[in-house]
């Protein structure tokens, strides 16, 4: 009984360790990445005059893809460095001492783990879809839609990589003065618009502006010939290309698992990719448990220091490292012949099998003693 209430708080006492840690070390690492990827939606701010609440609206919906790519990384920097320091403070001499096996001194990484895992999952098959649908929309919106009503005086804005207007003068009422538009969406031609005055319109497909008193300059690609024409009224839209109907064609890290599966709706060069998304989504929480026996097999097997050691943890790391940049590859070969999924799964199950037998096995299926010899009690040698 007291044995059972001694591993209860023990277990306790490690998993509060690695939760909180667990949580720093994410949310830190999260932070770091949203600081460096939301730097590529500066220019919305600057250029196309979003207010901060805006930026922070957009960019802030990448943050569970973040959590979900990186925590089965940070569930095992979280248990090597933990166990690490428990070696070097002695903690695991004491609890080595007291007769607990290598499993009772996983079971709180491995509860950490699982819980890691089921994180992720859920990340990757509920939030993590909805939250990029989400965001690829906001951003569609604003460089198609929103972004036209945000014309500045004096400014040539982008609406697009290839359309540009210039505005001298802008009213209250939404009537402009002085436009310029350089509009090169349609391949045969490159047309420049000059008007005197305009009016921003409010389109079914987004937003138009009616020029007034103006002229049109058209060059045929093909011709190379200058065609010119004056108006006094003309009427251009100043949506993006996103879609004939004004819409946006869906990506498939916005798609859910279903969809994924049965990628009817993508396009013949696409399916594979699809369906190799689906089997990364599924394999890839599976790699938090696998990561986290990595961890434990260097710190709890072998030959056990009372100050720790360096081989092994480096042994560890660079398998890590290795693991993550075969998953990179093998993901990409995956998407582009999908006999190659099985791949996907043996790379998230297979190295948590192989450090599960290594560190269970002595458990499991203990050595026998050799016939008129004592019997072997333990498999791990505490040094002084």
């Amino acid at each position: 009984m007291r044995l059972a209430s001694a591993l209860t708080r023990l277990d306790r006492y490690i998993f509060r360790q690695l939760f909180w840690s667990l949580i720093a070390v994410t949310f830190g690492l999260t932070a770091l990445i949203w600081l460096t990827q939301s730097l590529r939606f500066v220019e919305l701010v600057v250029n196309r005059g979003l207010s901060l609440l805006v930026f922070m609206h957009l960019t802030g919906l990448l943050i569970p893809s973040f959590i979900a790519v990186i925590l089965p990384i940070t569930t095992y920097v979280v248990i090597q460095f933990t166990y690490n320091r428990m070696v070097g403070d002695r903690e695991l001499t004491v609890m080595r001492a007291a007769g607990l096996s290598p499993f009772a001194l996983a079971r709180p990484a491995l509860v950490l783990a699982l819980i890691a895992m089921v994180s992720s999952y859920w990340l990757n098959l509920v939030v993590v879809p909805s939250t990029l649908a989400s965001f690829r929309e906001f951003q569609w919106e604003i460089r198609n839609k929103v972004a036209a009503f945000l014309l500045q005086e004096g400014v040539f804005t982008a609406i697009s990589d290839k359309l540009v207007v210039y505005v001298r003068r802008r009213l209250p009422d939404g009537s402009l003065h002085g436009i310029l538009v350089d509009d090169a969406r349609d391949s045969a031609v490159h047309d420049t618009i000059l008007a005197e005055s305009g009016q921003l319109l409010d389109g079914t497909n987004g937003p138009r502006v009616l020029l007034r008193n103006g002229s049109r300059q058209e060059i045929d690609h093909q011709t190379g010939r200058l065609n010119m024409l004056t108006f006094s009224e003309n009427e251009i839209d100043l949506a993006g290309t996103g879609g004939q109907d004004g819409s946006r064609a869906p990506d498939m890290s916005e798609l859910g698992l279903r969809d994924l599966l049965r990628p009817t709706r993508a396009s013949p060069r696409d399916v594979s990719k699809w369906i190799a998304e689906a089997h990364k989504r599924l394999a890839g929480p599976l790699a938090s448990i696998s990561y986290a026996l990595v961890a434990l097999v260097s710190v709890l097997t072998g030959t056990f220091q009372r100050h720790g050691g360096f081989l092994r943890p480096l042994l560890s790391v660079l398998t890590i490292v290795l693991l993550v940049a075969l998953g990179l590859t093998i993901d990409g070969l995956a998407a582009r012949d999908n006999t190659l999924i099985p791949l996907i799964w043996a790379r998230a199950v297979v190295p948590g099998i192989v450090s599960g037998i290594i560190l269970f096995a002595p458990i499991l299926w203990p050595r026998r003693a050799p016939l008129g010899g004592p019997a072997n009690t333990t498999d791990e040698t505490v040094a002084d």
